[in-house]
């Protein structure tokens, strides 16, 4: 490590860690820097995900006030999370690193175009629920297993994993835009926490370049908390599309 490297990894924690507490997707940052400073992607993808989790949970703290009355549905949704998030860890360790690389951008590309229509889906949702006399504080069954799926892309790289959240929240929960972020950012917490104690024991983790990453996405989760929710909602969907878009045409050149 060098001033430079250690000055180049801070700032880009701070930065996903905003990113990824207003839209997801901050590890499109972060792991090409690690990269850049000598790491293999593999160390570089671990090293990634266990640097970003504080900011994570620092994001979801920073959201507190949105999680308020949701408390039933994190614990409801974070199994699947947590399930899931430890199957994509275990995947990342024992399958070639390009498993997943032809899928990714599709995947990215679809939560994109879901979160543009979501109001008008969330809507037929509500009304099919409605009818059925649903709680609206459970969950969907539906939403539990692309949950699931979801955590398990998670665990194993989770570029743009809160873009894909937030299209299947804004479908399946009849909530605020704001407060489904609050929540995006509390199952996004537990799945690189748990991917990131898996990693902690079985991964090459480069841990001063991990530490560092942390204390930069700390400071990015506090930033991103204050200025998402300054966001008005419009403006928040259409921010979350266009980065998903973003992400999903890098994707598709790296091919």
């Amino acid at each position: 490590m060098n001033l430079l490297n250690v000055a180049g990894v801070f700032g880009a924690g701070i930065v996903a860690g905003t990113v990824n507490t207003i839209v997801g997707s901050g590890s499109l940052l972060t792991f090409p820097v690690l990269l850049g400073v000598g790491l293999s992607p593999l160390a570089a993808n671990v090293t990634n995900t266990v640097g970003l989790v504080p900011g994570s949970v620092s994001g979801a703290l920073g959201y507190r006030r949105e999680l308020r009355g949701q408390r039933r549905r994190c614990l409801r949704l974070a199994v699947s999370s947590l399930i899931g998030g430890c199957v994509g860890a275990v995947l990342l360790l024992v399958l070639p690193s390009r498993s997943f690389e032809r899928i990714v951008p599709f995947l990215v590309l679809m939560a994109s175009l879901l979160v543009l229509v979501q109001p008008r889906l969330g809507r037929i949702v509500a009304r099919r629920n409605s009818a059925r006399g649903h709680d609206p504080q459970r969950t969907d069954p539906i939403l539990d297993t692309t949950n699931g799926l979801t955590a398990v892309y998670g665990g194993y790289f989770g570029a743009a994993q809160g873009v894909i959240l937030m299209a299947l929240l804004g479908i399946f929960v009849p909530e605020d835009l704001q407060r489904l972020n609050a929540v995006k950012n509390v199952l996004a917490a537990l799945v690189n926490g748990i991917a990131a104690l898996l990693f902690a024991f079985f991964a090459p983790v480069a841990w001063w370049f991990a530490l560092v990453e942390a204390l930069g996405a700390v400071v990015g989760g506090q930033l991103g908390a204050v200025v998402g929710r300054r966001i008005p909602p419009r403006l928040l969907r259409a921010v979350i599309v266009i980065v998903g878009l973003v992400v999903a045409a890098k994707l598709f050149a790296s091919w």
